[in-house]
């Protein structure tokens, strides 16, 4: 043992526990050891060789004992009030720790592509807050293969991706699905249609989201189109969805977008259902299998509460 170690042991605080300040708020407060003693389902003797054990650790009297009443020293005055504070503290510490356990309070932090914040998170980010109002939510928005990456280093707890996250230490939830449909502009002849069938997309340049890093949504929108039997005329890539719709909005070409996108009513963009089968898109929940986080836990179970259809 060292000889800060040696000092460290010897301070006064190290006989002053929980316990001792909880027997001398009770004796202090009743300026009587037989009511205290009363108070805290204790004996009197117990009590007494309690105080005398604090006193002894601090070095100081804390009560001026005699026959008729007892009185709080000057040390037991200074005392008071601090071992009043420290009890609540504790008494914080325990219920801030039961409220965490319970998913009560904490922050999440959730990732998402764009696309998400036109369907089902809005909704959910809102309910979420509602019923937890002292749980904090960091927003991340990123694309598929990023979302992966920042759950595999656990530098965000949750994800809402597009297409779904395929790895063994993730759980990929599929939590609302919905139809693909056509975004174009409105001076586009095709825009006259009440619905485009892909094939006639066939000689239309093509605003495609990134195909790297993968996972990419793209690969799900160049597989519609190779079943359809053509390779889209990919002029231009863009990270975010808002950007591939202003891209739209001035005619450098069209996009398969979620159908929830069509809520973003930017000027100039016309959407239009593909008719009969059309192919669908899946948004998933993904988090790590070994979190153990109660409040995500909390989070996770509104999603599925809420799932679209």
């Amino acid at each position: 043992m060292t000889a800060n170690s040696d000092a460290f042991h010897r301070v006064p605080w190290m006989g002053v526990d929980v316990r001792r300040l909880r027997y001398f708020l009770a004796v202090a407060e009743e300026l009587h050891f037989g009511r205290a003693a009363e108070r805290l389902h204790i004996a009197q003797p117990a009590l007494s060789r309690q105080i005398a054990s604090l006193e002894a650790a601090i070095g100081v009297l804390l009560f001026d004992r005699t026959r008729s009443n007892i009185h709080l020293t000057a040390a037991g005055e200074a005392l008071l009030p601090r071992a009043r504070d420290i009890l609540a503290r504790v008494a914080d510490a325990a219920r801030v720790a039961k409220r965490a356990s319970e998913g009560t309070i904490g922050v999440i932090q959730i990732g998402f592509v764009g696309s998400a914040s036109f369907s089902i998170l809005p909704g959910i980010l809102n309910a979420f807050r509602t019923s937890h109002r002292e749980v904090e939510l960091v927003l991340h928005a990123m694309n598929t293969a990023e979302l992966r990456a920042a759950l595999i280093d656990r530098s965000i707890d949750v994800a809402f991706a597009r297409p779904g996250i395929q790895d063994p230490e993730i759980v990929n939830d599929v939590v609302f699905e919905e139809p693909l449909i056509v975004a174009l502009s409105e001076g586009d002849p095709l825009a006259a249609q009440e619905h485009i069938a892909l094939a006639d997309l066939s000689t239309r340049p093509f605003i495609l989201y990134p195909r790297h890093p993968r996972p990419s949504f793209a690969d799900t929108i160049l597989q519609i189109c190779r079943a359809e039997g053509f390779s889209p005329d990919i002029v231009q890539e863009t990270m975010e969805i808002q950007t591939a719709l202003s891209l739209v909005s001035v005619g450098a070409g069209v996009s398969l977008v979620p159908e929830s996108t069509s809520e973003a009513r930017l000027n100039g963009v016309a959407y239009r259902p593909i008719p009969g089968n059309a192919p669908q898109t899946q948004l998933s929940l993904a988090y790590r299998r070994d979190n153990r986080s109660a409040v995500v836990a909390a989070f996770c179970a509104l999603v599925r509460s809420r799932k679209g259809p």
